[in-house]
């Protein structure tokens, strides 16, 4: 069964890989599975035939068969469980890394994503530079926290996991805003996860759809 993800027909990320199908299709990569995108536009986001999809309305949505999700962390998991590269055998390792997982989207990725958005959105407000401080400050204690666990390994436990693959695609979002510069030991971690083959041919995939929007 052909599997189907959907996508941006022109993301604002503007080709820079942050849009979230970006995590499921360097999921696909990893495991090597092939798959069809479905670019949609923000008006065919809203219409019913999506909602019957994604309740909420966004990208990505997953479908393979009688089998339609939503939400990227929870395609990325059902992806890692049902094909070979993502999650480690041992049953101790594969629990860790399913927890690195639920850490990378709900306690690293939630402060990141508010300060990209008051940037955008909230900078007229009154309270913007305080609340600018605050996203900053819940951040640096967020990658202080995880650049102390990874130390000088190479990935969060043991051998690259889904759990890397999330929390590389959650830091990608601080990377050109410098909070990284702190943390030598995870901008060595992003780079590593951006030099996989897999991400290479996903942002590629990705970047190719943005490509084709400008040009039109």
């Amino acid at each position: 069964m052909t599997i189907t993800i959907t996508a941006f027909e022109r993301s604002p990320d503007r080709g820079k890989g942050l849009a979230r199908d970006m995590r499921v299709r360097w999921a696909l990569e990893e495991v090597g599975q092939p798959y069809d995108v479905r670019l949609l536009s923000f008006e065919e986001m809203k219409q019913p035939a999506h909602f019957a999809l994604h309740p909420f309305g966004q990208i990505p949505t997953y479908e393979e068969g009688d089998l339609a999700l939503f939400e990227s962390g929870a395609i990325v998991l059902h992806i890692a469980e049902n094909h070979a590269g993502l999650l480690p055998d041992d049953p101790n390792a594969r629990a860790r890394a399913i927890t690195w997982m639920f850490a990378a989207l709900n306690t690293v990725e939630p402060p990141i994503f508010d300060h990209d958005l008051a940037r955008i959105f909230e900078r007229d407000e009154p309270w913007y530079e305080q609340r600018l401080r605050f996203l900053k400050d819940s951040i640096g204690k967020r990658l202080g926290a995880l650049s102390d666990r990874l130390g000088e390994a190479e990935w969060l436990d043991g051998l690259f996991s889904a759990g890397d693959l999330l929390m590389v695609s959650v830091l990608l979002r601080s990377k050109g805003s410098g909070m990284l510069e702190d943390y030598p030991n995870l901008a060595a971690y992003v780079a590593r996860g951006e030099a996989r083959p897999g991400y290479k041919r996903a942002f590629e995939a990705q970047l190719a759809v943005f490509t084709a929007a400008s040009t039109i």
